[in-house]
């Protein structure tokens, strides 16, 4: 059953930002908040995927946020500590609900959620495709936001990710969710041994999974 959505819009210092509820009803256990990556919006395939599958499949609402700069049709992302500050003022919101959120999002969103979850009092961190270093860059790793959020904490990884494999993210508190053969968005080649439908799958069952525990 599709879950039912609705559209807000929360002011912030940073300008008008927009959530997308993907309401799980009167059983709802938890709030996921994701946002979404510097080079796109929550049109990416596992943030829908995840927002129409988690409301059935976790018992999750899901709210699908969009940073001002995305809201105001701009194309380049401002800096981190603009779009930190932009989800501190949208987490009241989030909170409404009066559940447990779960903060995360994809690349840059999921830096966002790591690097803020310590001080908004996120209940756990769901990072998807997070951007442990530039491609090419391994010794500019970014594993201190990651391991610094305090909670528990997934990484949802494609295995051929340039901006970092699931085997090069180090020891920790957190979890990965291998995805065999997927790039940074979750896409799969033709050569692959899985179709796109069954990656989807994969990415929906390990949140799930992870998520039932929380």
């Amino acid at each position: 059953m599709r879950p039912v959505t609705q559209t807000e819009i929360i002011p912030t210092g940073a300008g008008d930002a927009r959530i997308t509820w993907y309401d799980a009803g009167a059983g709802a256990r938890l709030t996921v908040a994701l946002g979404h990556g510097a080079g796109g919006g929550i049109e990416a395939r596992d943030l829908q995927t995840l927002a129409a599958r988690l409301p059935d499949a976790a018992g999750a609402t899901v709210a699908l946020v969009e940073q001002p700069w995305r809201v105001a049709g701009k194309k380049v992302a401002p800096a981190p500590k603009t779009l930190d500050a932009a989800w501190r003022d949208l987490w009241p919101a989030l909170r409404a609900p009066g559940l447990p959120v779960v903060a995360g999002g994809r690349s840059a969103g999921a830096r966002v959620a790591c690097r803020t979850a310590p001080e908004l009092g996120a209940h756990a961190v769901l990072a998807l495709a997070f951007p442990l270093h530039p491609p090419g860059r391994p010794e500019r790793s970014r594993a201190d936001e990651l391991l610094g959020t305090g909670v528990p904490t997934l990484v949802v990884q494609g295995g051929n990710d340039p901006f970092g494999k699931p085997d090069e993210f180090p020891p920790g508190d957190h979890e990965v969710v291998r995805v065999p053969w997927a790039d940074h968005g979750f896409a799969v080649p033709k050569k692959a041994t899985v179709t796109q439908e069954e990656t989807l799958d994969v990415i929906t069952v390990g949140v799930a999974g992870w998520l039932a525990k929380r």
